[in-house]
């Protein structure tokens, strides 16, 4: 599945230290997950994001690996992956310098649901 959601959603931040060619690979894996898993996702507050995925079979290491290599290149996001009975929760919290980062991860995770 290719989703298009186009440069202003990008929320890859100037701070990242993935290399720019590998970056579009994290974004559409991202995309995928998003796709594929999302049920909901909400903005509790400006530095807090949560993210309610839903599916089996492997989801929990998917959404653990894919955390922890991000968060090895934006060292800002701070995850927490919680098991839950659908699936799992995908909290991210970042300083508020990277409030505009989160707010447009958000709004790609929900572009991607809606492109289902």
């Amino acid at each position: 599945m290719s989703i298009n959601i186009g440069p202003e959603l990008d929320w890859a931040p100037e701070a990242c230290t993935l290399p720019t060619a590998e970056q579009p690979l994290r974004l559409a894996e991202f995309d995928g997950l998003f796709a594929a898993h999302l049920d909901s996702a909400e903005l509790p507050a400006p530095t807090r994001a949560v993210l309610v995925l839903a599916g089996a079979g492997g989801l929990e290491a998917k959404v653990r690996d894919l955390a922890g290599r991000e968060s090895s290149c934006c060292s800002f996001f701070a995850f927490t992956v919680t098991p839950t009975k659908a699936g799992v929760e995908l909290g991210i919290e970042v300083p508020a310098a990277h409030e505009g980062v989160l707010a447009a991860l958000v709004t790609r995770a929900e572009a991607a649901k809606a492109s289902r």
